[in-house]
């Protein structure tokens, strides 16, 4: 059983969670379940997350009121309804809080032709325009039962590494204190632009790797992207 933070002395923070779907209900499993005071909302109104708030205190809320006061954002949304997100929409987040996007571009499974991101824009690059803010990408890589299943504690056997992208500086390091406490080893995944290293079909993608085998992978990631994640 996961322990709270305030039962080891830790202080909680508030998080905004947008998107309540496998990877967004995971996190917010996850994160309430350590004690912190979790915000989550998807695109209809705070009553259909009902069973989720009642299930882990959370507190469901309007997408736009989500993001408020928040030490930590997290977008969970499929790619091609980003740009339907109100803008601004994480602008209400406390200073230097790091927003997070899990992210992925599936054109022909899901989210059809993305201009930009064909012509060569990171997924997240074109995510940050978008938002108006920094990005962070993680979590986009991980089946949602392995993040809700087999976190483990720093220093285990066989503990998955989960790569992030993004600025250097506190916020980063605060996303990669997150990644640990949820059970995962935090590796460097470079600056946002080099994000694709990350992206679908890329050699960490979807593997579990330790930390030393996903450093290896982001390393050996082609810039080309793979033709079953290009539309058609």
């Amino acid at each position: 059983m996961e322990q709270p933070r305030a039962a080891r002395g830790c202080p909680t923070m508030r998080i905004g969670i947008i998107g309540a779907g496998m990877i967004g209900g995971t996190l917010t499993r996850r994160l309430t379940a350590l004690g912190h005071e979790v915000r989550v909302a998807n695109s209809r109104a705070p009553e259909t997350l009902a069973d989720l708030a009642a299930e882990t205190g959370a507190t469901a809320v309007w997408a736009r009121e989500a993001a408020v006061d928040a030490d930590v954002v997290i977008v969970s949304i499929p790619q091609k309804d980003t740009p339907d997100l109100e803008p601004g929409i994480v602008a209400a987040a406390r200073p230097g809080a790091p927003v997070i996007e899990t992210n992925n571009y599936y054109p022909q499974q899901r989210d059809g032709r993305i201009a930009a991101i064909e012509d060569g824009t990171p997924e997240s690059v074109w995510v940050a325009g978008l938002l108006g803010a920094p990005v962070y990408k993680v979590f986009n890589g991980i089946w949602w039962k392995h993040l809700l299943e087999r976190g483990v504690p720093r220093g285990a056997a066989g503990r998955i590494a989960l790569p992030v992208a993004g600025a250097d500086g506190p916020a980063k390091d605060t996303v990669f204190a997150l990644v640990d406490e949820l059970g995962f080893d935090p590796v460097d995944g470079g600056t946002l632009e080099e994000s694709w290293r990350q992206q679908p079909g890329t050699p960490v993608y979807g593997k579990d790797l330790d930390a030393e085998g996903a450093r290896a992978a982001l390393a050996e990631a082609p810039p080309e992207r793979p033709a079953e994640f290009r539309a058609a």
